[in-house]
């Protein structure tokens, strides 16, 4: 089994991790042959649960801590990380 990489990211969209920016990480999520968790607080969720995603409560300006193992770990280290950074391709 890999090791776990870990990176700490911003929710900067207006509307944080709501509906439709869950269903855009479980979409991104579902390419990639690695197990990726999310954690904000004493909250964790697997990225292929749309509502485990949103019981996070991720708002605008959180911190959430996102965990990747397995064999594309790297890869979807990098996609989930610049999918919160371009905002969830949300106009704000």
């Amino acid at each position: 089994m890999s090791e776990w990489i870990e990176r700490d990211v911003e929710v900067i969209n207006k509307l944080g991790l709501h509906a439709r920016a869950a269903t855009r990480l479980v979409q991104l999520a579902a390419g990639f042959d690695a197990q990726i968790c999310l954690s904000q607080g004493e909250q964790q969720a697997e990225a292929d649960s749309v509502l485990g995603i949103l019981l996070l409560q991720g708002s605008q300006g959180k911190t959430v801590t996102v965990r990747c193992q397995g064999p594309d770990a790297d890869d979807a280290m990098e996609a989930v990380c610049n999918l919160f950074a371009a905002r969830f391709d949300e106009a704000e």
